[in-house]
C-alpha cells in the first residue's frame, strides 16, 4: 500500500510539474496534460454507454490496433517458444544454429521494411508478420536458455524413472524455462506495442493509433498527437502491470522456492 500510495504522490508531483512548465513556457507544440487529457476524452471516451465510453474514433482506431498487436504478439510467443525449446533440448542444434540466430536478432526489424513489403505488400499481413518477427527473438533466446538451465540431476532422474520424452518436457524442462521464458514474453510485451505503432506509420495504413498520430501531426493538431503518444504510453504501463500480476501468480512456486529475500 504504502507503494503505491508512492508512486501515486510522484506520478502526480511529475504531471503538476509538466503542466506549470508546459503554461509557462507557452510552446503550442507542447501543450500542457490537461489540454492533451481533454482531447483524449473527446477523441475517443466521450460515446455512448453501450459502446462502454468509446467514440467511433476509438473503435476504429485504439481496437485495430490492439488486435494488431496482441495478433502478432501471440504469434511469435507461440513461434519462440515452440523454437526454443526445441533448441534448448538439442545442445546439438543450439551450438549450429546461435550464431545464426545472435545475426538475425541483431538486425533492426525497420531496416527490413523493405524485405516485408515486397514479401506481404501493404496491408494486415505485412503488420503481423513485420511484429512477429520483431518479438520472436527475445521469447525464443530466453526459452532456450532457460530449457538448457535445467538440472542434470532432474534430468538423471527423469532417465532413473523412464519417463517419456513429453513428460520429461512437461514436467522438468517447461517449468525449470518458466522464469527465463517469462522474462522473454515480458520484453517481447513491449516491443509489440512498439512495432505495432511503427507498422501504423508505413505507407497503406488506413487505421490505428500510430496512423491517428501521423494524421494529426500532419495536420498540425498537436494536441491529437500527444494525447495518442499518451496513450501508447499508459497502454504499456497497464499491459507491463497485468502481465506482472499474471507472472506472480503462475511463478508463485519458483519465488517460494527461492525463498526471502536477504
Amino acid at each position: 500500500m504504502r507503494t503505491t500510495v508512492f508512486r501515486a504522490l510522484v506520478l502526480a508531483v511529475l504531471v503538476i510539474a509538466w503542466e506549470g512548465g508546459t503554461r509557462a513556457a507557452g510552446s503550442a507544440f507542447f501543450p500542457p496534460p490537461s489540454t492533451i487529457l481533454g482531447r483524449m476524452h473527446a477523441m475517443w471516451f466521450s460515446g455512448p454507454a453501450g459502446t462502454l465510453f468509446l467514440t467511433d474514433a476509438a473503435v476504429g482506431n485504439i481496437l485495430p490496433s490492439l488486435g494488431r498487436m496482441f495478433a502478432g504478439f501471440a504469434g511469435g510467443a507461440l513461434a519462440g517458444v515452440a523454437l526454443g525449446l526445441a533448441l534448448g533440448l538439442s545442445a546439438r542444434a543450439y551450438d549450429y544454429l546461435d550464431g545464426v540466430l545472435q545475426f538475425l536478432r541483431a538486425i533492426p526489424p525497420p531496416a527490413l521494411v523493405t524485405v516485408f513489403l515486397v514479401l506481404f505488400g501493404f496491408g494486415l499481413r505485412m503488420q503481423l508478420a513485420f511484429i512477429v518477427f520483431s518479438i520472436v527473438w527475445p521469447v525464443l533466446l530466453n526459452t532456450a536458455d532457460g530449457a538448457r538451465s535445467v538440472e542434470p540431476l532432474h534430468l538423471e532422474t527423469c532417465q532413473a524413472f523412464r519417463l517419456s520424452r513429453a513428460e520429461r518436457l512437461f514436467r522438468v524442462v517447461l517449468p525449470s524455462a518458466l522464469p527465463k521464458m517469462f522474462a522473454g514474453l515480458r520484453l517481447a510485451l513491449s516491443l509489440s506495442l512498439i512495432v505495432m505503432v511503427f507498422s501504423e506509420l508505413l505507407p497503406g495504413t488506413t487505421n490505428g493509433i500510430g496512423f491517428q498520430i501521423t494524421d494529426a501531426y500532419s495536420t498540425f493538431d498537436l494536441p491529437a498527437m500527444w494525447a495518442g503518444i499518451v496513450l501508447l504510453g499508459v497502454l504499456g504501463y497497464l499491459f507491463n502491470e497485468l502481465f506482472l500480476v499474471a507472472e506472480r501468480r503462475v511463478l508463485t512456486w519458483h519465488q517460494a522456492a527461492q525463498g526471502p529475500p536477504g
